[in-house]
């Protein structure tokens, strides 16, 4: 029988509900929700907040077996937990970013693989920085339309426009190991991409990966830059890296990832060894079939299943 985590809402995947005891005694990898939407940077379109919620919803159809995985079944190898939602502030920016620091912390002193469902991609500066204060030096592959590194939304250092610009300046984090995947699209700024190349941060397009043959190949690539001269490496997707084709619940971007190339990358990228990762932005009101919600328990069952292959592939060396 599936639990409920609050009210008709399951626990992520029938992961085994840890929100009130916070207990890792048994448990392989930790999702839980960031209900968060700080400054909107375009018009109306809003909710992302909903995100956690409609996720945790969806996924109560699925089973953790991928055939087209060597048939595996990451249930068979890892038990999740799902901790809840981080209590956010909604009035409070400030306070909220301290939560989720807080909340994380928790988490990464306890060693397991950490999933967080968003909410606005503001949420992964205070998720990264509670890993750096564990005296890790952090790289990060951060799969997105947008370098979300601009100073601020008016006034907000800690709107969704901005999180990589405060990862610049965090001591814990190697610039040079943070690699922007997947950026496109005439929504990013020219400062964006100087304020990259002056942090010495790395800059893949979309082009850069549609000329390509080898996904797979081209995934160990961008690991190997994330994990130059650093202790872990995180993983960040924002949904519309992906093209609104495959997003209709994301921020409406064209000529992104199909759900293909993005599911590659995943399950490539945690084969090499990720400490975590975030999927932020996404919109369920702006969704009736709630397709991009849906994909969410995809794109986590490929990171499990690309974790499940490291963890049985370092052991065995």
């Amino acid at each position: 029988m599936m639990e409920k985590l609050y009210g008709n809402t399951p626990c992520f995947l029938n992961a085994k509900n840890i929100a009130k005891s916070k207990s890792t005694e048994g448990i392989d990898a930790v999702v839980y929700g960031i209900p968060w939407e700080g400054a909107v940077t375009w018009g109306d379109y809003t909710g992302c907040e909903l995100g956690p919620k409609v996720m945790r919803l969806c996924s109560a159809r699925y089973s953790g077996y991928l055939p087209e995985l060597d048939h595996i079944d990451v249930f068979e190898h890892i038990r999740l937990g799902d901790a809840g939602d981080v209590d956010v502030v909604p009035a409070d920016v400030d306070e909220t970013m301290r939560r989720i620091e807080r909340f994380a912390a928790e988490f990464w002193k306890k060693g397991t693989f950490l999933i967080g469902l968003g909410g606005d991609h503001g949420v992964t500066y205070p998720i990264v920085k509670a890993l750096a204060n564990e005296g890790k030096k952090v790289g990060i592959i951060h799969l997105d339309a947008h370098y979300d590194n601009l100073p601020h939304h008016e006034g907000d250092p800690f709107a969704r426009c901005s999180p990589f610009k405060r990862l610049y300046e965090l001591e814990g984090v190697r610039n040079e190991s943070i690699v922007h995947a997947g950026i496109h699209g005439p929504r990013n700024k020219p400062e964006s991409g100087r304020n990259a190349k002056e942090a010495g941060a790395v800059t893949i397009t979309i082009n850069d990966i549609r000329e390509q043959r080898d996904l797979k190949g081209y995934a160990a690539q961008m690991y190997k830059l994330a994990s130059q001269d650093v202790d872990e490496v995180y993983l960040s997707i924002c949904s519309d890296v992906l093209d609104y084709a495959f997003n209709p619940g994301g921020p409406v971007d064209g000529n992104g990832l199909s759900s293909y190339e993005l599911l590659t990358f995943v399950h490539e990228i945690c084969k090499q060894g990720v400490v975590g990762m975030d999927f932020v932005e996404v919109y369920p009101q702006q969704d009736p079939s709630q397709f991009s919600a849906h994909l969410a328990s995809t794109v986590v069952l490929y990171a499990l299943a690309g974790h499940i292959w490291n963890e049985k592939n370092m052991v065995s060396s």
